[in-house]
């Protein structure tokens, strides 16, 4: 038996680590679905490209405010601080946000014409919003829920369950978005919701209470942010993290030129992006054994040089070399993020944990829009091959920082023990 499948088996095992693992694939789909599907409603109705694209925009942009909306996975229940306990706080809440979904999702009925677009825009809005929340509580319970030696291998395989998703579910949204129109993929994703719902209501976790907070909504929402700043161990991989997932978004906005470079259709890049969600579905595997193995800094150090070396191969005019980064890039870019995740969930106070793996996701993923922003603006007028090899270089200068803070802390270790143990 391979330690990859002894690694599955062990989540799996779990009680709680299976009940939210399924709970992610089955919302997952519904949502993956919606986010192809919504395009392509607009496009039909309005015929604009450009409204099309504002879809997945309206879905993202709710994630800018991390940090505030992630500090509601943090409040107590004030019904039972009297009782000095507080049992299934975040439960609950993440059971009242997949059914709000689910109970949002049918609105888009009434989409029919260019003239009730807006309502889907609205909708997707509030999409976005509460998939941030969901996250962050998610997020938090995770770590209350399950053993803290099957984070590493849960978070891979909530990545592996993502992207296999992002492979499988857009194709089944298009095909049910051509027998039944838009309505009939919220539909799906209202069901998906509800029975994601169903999952997680049969999780079996109890909190601690934590103290009525004696402070503002401001101040509460700096807390995850300060918190982050001050922690030696999960900063430099924070924003590690955010570095590359920019970098990332600046050599993807060169992808149709490598295409073309290559003397391809446009449609080449649908095996681009198989071939990456490929990588990534096989890291997310072997996750679990990495990170026990090599620890958080060295796994993202790691995945942060794989995918400077995946830029620098895409840089290459030859259809083996780019078919060849796309892989390379899908199995080194989660590295950081399952790390980042991972080490917040381990490090961070259990009354601190939803705003801070809020701010962490806003802080890692806030600047891949702003990467495919530059990198848009950046691609006509500069060489993409330009760009794909300075994108390799700072990848490879940003794989350095993790490993350096590594060895720092473990110079610091020695030098604390020698002291505390003279000769």
């Amino acid at each position: 038996m391979t330690t990859r499948n002894w690694s599955v088996k062990r989540v799996l095992r779990d009680r709680n680590a299976r009940l939210c693992l399924t709970g992610v694939v089955i919302s997952g789909f519904g949502t993956s679905a919606l986010w192809l599907a919504s395009g392509i409603w607009v496009k039909d109705l309005t015929g604009s490209d450009g409204l099309a694209a504002l879809c997945l925009f309206a879905m993202w942009a709710p994630s800018l405010a991390g940090p505030l909306l992630g500090t509601l996975a943090d409040l107590p229940r004030s019904r039972l601080r009297s009782t000095g306990r507080c049992p299934h706080r975040r439960k609950p809440l993440l059971i009242r946000t997949n059914l709000t979904l689910a109970a949002l999702l049918p609105v888009l009925f009434a989409v029919d014409s260019a003239g009730r677009v807006w309502i889907l825009f609205a909708v997707l809005v509030v999409y976005g919003a509460a998939g941030v929340v969901h996250d962050a509580t998610e997020a938090a319970l995770v770590a209350s829920a399950v053993d803290k030696s099957l984070l590493g291998d849960f978070n891979g395989l909530r990545m592996t369950a993502n992207e296999s998703m992002k492979l499988i579910a857009p194709l089944a949204g298009a095909g049910l978005y051509a027998a039944y129109g838009g309505p009939g993929v919220a539909l799906l994703d209202a069901v998906t919701f509800v029975l994601a719902t169903l999952l997680y209501a049969g999780l079996r976790v109890r909190e601690s209470a934590p103290p009525p907070p004696p402070t503002g909504w401001r101040t509460r929402t700096a807390e995850g942010a300060a918190f982050l700043w001050r922690h030696d161990r999960l900063r430099p991989l924070v924003l590690a993290g955010g570095t590359t997932m920019f970098l990332s978004g600046l050599s993807g906005a060169t992808l149709y030129a490598v295409v073309e470079g290559l003397g391809h259709s446009p449609a080449y890049a649908g095996p681009l992006y198989v071939l990456q969600g490929v990588g990534s579905v096989a890291v997310g595997l072997a996750s679990g054994p990495l990170l026990r193995r090599l620890g958080e800094r060295r796994f993202a150090a790691y995945g942060i040089a794989l995918t400077g070396a995946a830029m620098a191969l895409r840089a290459v005019p030859a259809d083996l070399a780019v078919l060849g980064s796309a892989v390379a890039a899908g199995a080194g870019l989660p590295c950081v993020l399952i790390a980042g995740l991972t080490a917040v969930q381990r490090e961070t106070p259990e009354e601190l944990l939803g705003r801070t793996a809020a701010t962490a996701n806003t802080l890692m993923f806030a600047p891949t829009a702003i990467g495919l922003a530059v990198g848009a603006a950046l691609v006509e007028p500069v060489d993409h091959q330009v760009i794909l090899v300075g994108c390799a270089l700072a990848l490879l200068l940003a794989a350095v920082a993790p490993s350096q803070r590594r060895a720092s802390a473990s110079r610091t270790e020695s030098r604390s023990a020698s002291d505390a143990n003279p000769a």
